[in-house]
């Protein structure tokens, strides 16, 4: 069992499949992303993104997540991924991106994110839906700014990350009212 395909005119939001590891290892594997990221280790194996695809595969497979591979539709290559991580009893998820270093500043978080978003507002019965970034990486808390998010609160010292000590997170929430409000109000 797969997820759903989603699609943008830019973007192809599939299921994850194990001829994604060599890829997944390579992007988030980038010392750059890595960085950016509580779990992504630098390097990154190929083995160990074959079993975080397994591991995806499972929880889409009992309800508790949904991960996607995010394809540039222009390039036909893996550029990325998006998911879900959720909590059915409380009807909320925490989202989760990286997006290979080749593609930043194309807006391809942003775009992916709320395919993302909209998917699991409308089929996930979801009430909210939240993320956490490093505060030493600005631009994510931008992409999580532009889907409407809102900044909640700053977890100081929260996460240790290998090689660099204590990091700060920034969480930020959308409830499902704000985000029927955002849509209604769109062009």
């Amino acid at each position: 069992m797969t997820p759903p395909v989603l699609e943008t005119g830019r973007l192809r939001l599939r299921g994850l499949v194990p001829a994604d590891a060599p890829a997944i290892a390579a992007l988030a594997g980038d010392p750059a992303v890595a960085a950016t990221t509580l779990r992504v280790p630098h390097p990154y194996p190929p083995e160990t993104a074959l079993r975080f695809i397994e591991g995806q595969r499972q929880l889409f497979e009992t309800g508790q997540g949904v991960a996607y591979a995010v394809e540039e539709k222009a390039e036909g290559c893996l550029c990325g991924c998006v998911g879900l991580g959720r909590d059915e009893e409380h009807h909320h998820a925490e989202l989760g991106y990286w997006i290979g270093v080749r593609w930043w500043g194309r807006g391809y978080a942003t775009e992916a994110a709320r395919l993302v978003i909209a998917w699991g507002f409308a089929h996930l019965r979801l009430h909210r839906i939240t993320a956490r970034h490093f505060a030493s990486n600005p631009a994510s808390g931008r992409v999580l700014e532009k889907l409407g998010m809102r900044r909640e609160g700053l977890l100081r010292e929260h996460y240790f990350k290998e090689g660099r000590g204590f990091e700060d997170a920034v969480l930020y929430g959308l409830l499902l009212g704000d985000w029927v409000r955002q849509a209604q109000a769109a062009p």
